[in-house]
């Protein structure tokens, strides 16, 4: 059998009843070590579901014939940062697992793509998602325009492995390069989905490093006025 667990964005008590269930019951528990980044450690997760978990990174994931492999006679469980199928997807390994003929097991938690919600932006009105990476590439702002008037969430770079994660700051400083206007009102986020996220709404000129991670950045399109007043919380 195959677990593909989402455990949510913050720490080990984000994941779901059903989810902790099928981890109790499994023989080889992985966490995925490139989605993003929690507010605990292995160890944490490690004492609050009374099993072992062996950090894997992409190429271990993206292959994943060795979980394929042995969820033919145990009970294997891979653990997503956030949602199975959000940021960064893992369909090649659910097919791969169907075609195998295996049981499978999908079990949802919150997302980014979910969590922005908190900002008052409504989420019907976001137009394509687009990842701000650490090597130069304009297909961002070009997403931001094409977008328009909708609103356009960035998902912002990271390597947890090496403890290398992308500032909205960073990110904006990149857009300004390439033509974004410097007095664009931006809504920077970090740690959402925690007890206590930063959410800042201002200009993007005047955005400072937070040095706390994970971040994303909304670039806003046309506005509401019951978003605009609903931002006006976070200047």
């Amino acid at each position: 059998m195959l677990n593909i667990i989402g455990i949510g964005l913050n720490d080990e008590k984000d994941v779901s009843v059903k989810g902790l269930e099928l981890i109790h019951s499994s023989d080889f528990i992985y966490l995925e070590n490139y989605t993003s980044k929690l507010k605990c450690s292995l160890e944490d997760l490690e004492k609050f579901y009374a099993k072992k978990v062996i950090l894997v990174e992409r190429e271990f994931v993206e292959d994943g014939k060795e979980m394929i492999e042995k969820a033919k006679t145990q009970n294997v469980s891979l653990l997503i940062i956030g949602d199975v199928f959000s940021a960064t997807t893992h369909i090649s390994l659910y097919q791969d697992a169907l075609d195998s003929k295996l049981e499978i097991n999908i079990i949802n938690n919150a997302s980014v793509l979910n969590a922005i919600g908190i900002t008052g932006l409504s989420l019907y009105k976001f137009g394509k998602t687009t990842s701000i990476s650490f090597h130069d590439s304009e297909v961002p702002i070009k997403v931001i325009k094409d977008n328009r008037p909708l609103h356009t969430l960035c998902l912002l770079d990271l390597t947890p492995k090496e403890d290398r994660f992308m500032e909205a700051s960073e990110a904006i400083a990149r857009l300004i390069s390439q033509g974004l206007d410097p007095e664009t009102k931006v809504v920077v986020c970090s740690q959402l989905g925690s007890k206590n996220p930063t959410i800042i709404y201002s200009q993007a000129k005047d955005v400072k490093p937070l040095n706390k991670y994970p971040q994303c950045l909304i670039v806003p399109g046309d506005l509401h006025f019951i978003e605009e007043e609903f931002l006006e919380n976070f200047k």
